[in-house]
């Protein structure tokens, strides 16, 4: 059944084209991620789904009855109401259901009321059929207080990370990520046919991006995401809606899987095009030779008919992605940052307190924690953005601090141009360099001169970083540099800090950007910043294990293997090998009969235990490499110019190609958890 179907529409914004002739049908179970650059339409996509934005011409319809939730980047003020009120009353129809109840109930004291002031009887028509309506009201309140508990309403708000003594508080005292927070709690409560979702990670911390990532995995209605960050995306999605150059596309399977698609579907255009324009070199060539002579006169002929009428082939546009590099910077001293018992409060708030940290030249620092944990304050006293209250903090020789703000748009003047911010940073750097750099951030030719006033939050972003990049320094704090960039954008950021060769602190949301950058964690909380001297991974599985009682569990293998080792004068067998004892030559026949019989009943039982799943992991294998068979020759296929001669055929080796992808990695996810729980077994059984 389809939810929502887009016929034919169209819409534009003065000379840029959103959506051309597109034709679009979103089921009850599709899991979307919308994708393209900032920019390119995904917003203004879902509002037209929402209804927010009327369309130029076509039609999109929706089905009878649809409830949709819809979560936009920007959130309208909310005030005078209550957390768990706001939550609880956002289902559809409950705030007018309980009106509707006050109603029937004053329509029926009022009945009452006119017959005792009468001295007469009351219509007993009349009040039944208030008595009748009220009792299918309290049943339709018994509904909603069945399927909408409040309890379910904490439980979402607590995974959002509310504290249970916030449940009270104000909409109007929170701050804007917080009001989205709270947003999208009422949404997730409402369990609507279809979620539209732009940009919901931007203002989680990573705690509450693991349960909502979680939430959505369970989730079994429809939704499209808009999101940035490439691992939330693959979790989630099982199709990808895509602003392409050339048009809106469509692709089945999560992100990595439209990557290759688009790959493989720009290589085979490419060899295509290349084919058609040897054909085409080669036929002008003949007809150039020949054309002078009579007895070729009608293969001339045949040639030129037939160059008229071959096709021509449109490869795919690239899409224009920032592209720079951090230029080199100066060497600073071995310690760039040394923080001695720093304290930070807000009013009786201890927000850090006794913080000691060493930064050294070359770390790479991502500094994690839940919101409101102090993340941002701590850099913003590093930045010199707040005072601390006490400790000291002092910076190495020759350090020089670039600040990028998680609130950036709020450092720039909204009645500068995109090129007077960011020339105002290095008056010296000249229009040359102050334009080219824009280059790199895709401002060019008019785009330069507009205001800051007018620009996207995308495009702010941007703006923010040219004026970083102009002038960076040796020492970069980041406060969530990938808000508002489309993936793309985030991901060429993340490959230009990993040639930047300075010190970088920075705080993020999103595990890639974390993954790609970070040698050293910082996890603040409860006023202290807690040192893990390794990657996101690393930090994440020493945590799991601290929670899980395992902290030692390394050293203690370790430890046993030596000891084993030691008592046998040699190493120990390696995990699920069968370790043979040692054969006492004074055995008795009777006692070696009964060893034999219980080293039999022990493969015997190892067999029954782990045979199974062996046997399941091999046919996976088997079946694997089969797959992978098939897709090589019809990878060759793609390659014979001969294929495209012959649409039909073309169309179904590249549909069978593209089904051979999806049935891969299904099949090799599938592979990789039975192999775990061989490998699981295996351990249990050593």
């Amino acid at each position: 059944m389809s939810l929502v179907v887009f016929e034919h529409v169209n819409l534009g914004f003065g000379q840029k084209t959103i959506v051309d002739d597109l034709n679009l049908r979103i089921g009850e179970h599709d899991r979307i991620g919308l994708v393209g650059p900032n920019g390119s339409g995904k917003s203004s996509l879902l509002r037209m789904i929402a209804g927010d934005q009327g369309i130029d011409s076509g039609v999109i319809r929706c089905a009878r009855g649809l409830r949709l939730g819809f979560l936009a980047q920007d959130i309208a003020p909310l005030a005078g109401v209550g957390l768990l009120d706001y939550v609880v009353s956002s289902v559809p129809g409950r705030a007018e259901l309980d009106a509707d109840v006050v109603a029937v109930e004053e329509e029926l004291l009022a009945a009452q009321a006119r017959a005792e002031a009468s001295g007469e009887e009351a219509d007993q028509e009349e009040v039944m059929s208030l008595a009748t309506r009220l009792a299918e009201l309290h049943e339709q309140v018994q509904h909603f207080e069945t399927h909408y508990t409040a309890h379910e309403a904490e439980r979402i708000l607590a995974g959002l990370g509310f504290r249970a003594d916030e449940s009270g508080r104000d909409l109007g005292e929170l701050s804007g990520g917080w009001r989205m927070r709270a947003v999208l709690a009422g949404l997730l409560f409402q369990r609507p046919d279809l979620l539209l979702l732009d940009e919901p990670t931007n203002h989680l911390d990573m705690p509450s991006v693991a349960w909502f990532a979680s939430f959505l995995r369970r989730y079994r209605r429809a939704f499209i995401l808009v999101c940035h960050d490439r691992e939330f995306l693959n979790e989630q999605i099982d199709r990808v809606v895509s602003f392409e150059p050339e048009g809106v596309r469509f692709y089945s399977g999560d992100y990595e899987s439209y990557r290759r698609q688009r790959a493989d579907e720009a290589q085979v255009l490419e060899n295509k095009a290349r084919n058609l324009q040897r054909e085409r070199e080669q036929t002008e060539r003949f007809i150039e030779r020949f054309r002078s002579k009579a007895t070729k006169a009608k293969a001339v002929q045949s040639r030129v008919k037939a160059l008229e009428r071959m096709e021509t082939v449109e490869t795919l546009a690239s899409r224009q992605v920032m592209r720079f590099r951090f230029p080199p910077c100066e060497r600073a001293g071995d310690v760039v940052i040394q923080i001695e018992g720093l304290r930070k409060a807000y009013g009786d708030h201890v927000v850090l307190d006794g913080v000691d940290l060493t930064v050294r030249r070359g770390d790479r620092i991502g500094i994690i924690g839940v919101n409101g944990a102090g993340k941002t304050t701590l850099l913003k006293t590093i930045a010199g953005e707040v005072a601390h209250d006490g400790g000291a903090l002092r910076f190495g020789n020759k350090v020089h601090t670039g600040y990028f703000a998680q609130h950036h748009a709020e450092m720039l003047s909204r009645e500068r141009t995109v090129y007077d911010e960011v020339a105002a940073v290095d008056p010296a750097a000249g229009a040359t360099r102050v334009r080219s750099l824009l280059g790199a951030f895709l401002f060019s030719g008019d785009d330069v001169d507009k205001p800051i006033a007018v620009l996207s939050g995308g495009e702010r972003a941007r703006v923010a970083l040219s004026r970083l990049l102009i002038k960076p320094g040796n020492l970069l704090l980041l406060d969530e540099p990938t808000n508002h960039l489309d993936l793309e954008s985030s991901e060429s950021l993340a490959e230009a800090l990993v040639s930047f060769d300075g010190t970088l602190l920075f705080v993020s949301h999103n595990r890639a950007f974390v993954r790609a950058l970070a040698n050293k964690i910082w996890d603040v909380h409860d006023g202290t910043v807690e040192v893990y001297p390794g990657t996101l991974d690393e930090y994440m599985d020493h945590h799991r294990r601290r929670r899980d009682g395992e902290e030692d569990a390394p050293a203690q293998a370790k430890a046993t293997a030596s000891r084993t080792a030691d008592s046998r004068g040699g190493a120990a067998p390696p995990r699920g090998a069968e370790a043979t004892p040692a054969v006492d030559p004074r055995e008795s026949r009777e006692s070696a009969k009964e060893r034999r019989r219980r080293e039999a009943e022990a493969r015997a039982q190892r067999e029954r235990k782990l045979g199974p799943q062996r046997r399941k992991v091999a046919a996976m294998e088997a079946e694997i490499a089969a797959l992978e068979a098939a897709q090589r020759e019809r990878s060759t296929l793609l390659a014979d110019p001969a294929l495209y001669d012959d649409e039909a055929r073309r169309s179904a080796v590249i549909g069978a190609y593209q089904e051979g992808v999806r049935a891969l990695e299904e099949l090799t996810g599938a592979w990789e958890i039975a192999l775990g729980e061989l490998e699981a077994l295996e351990a249990d059984d050593a």
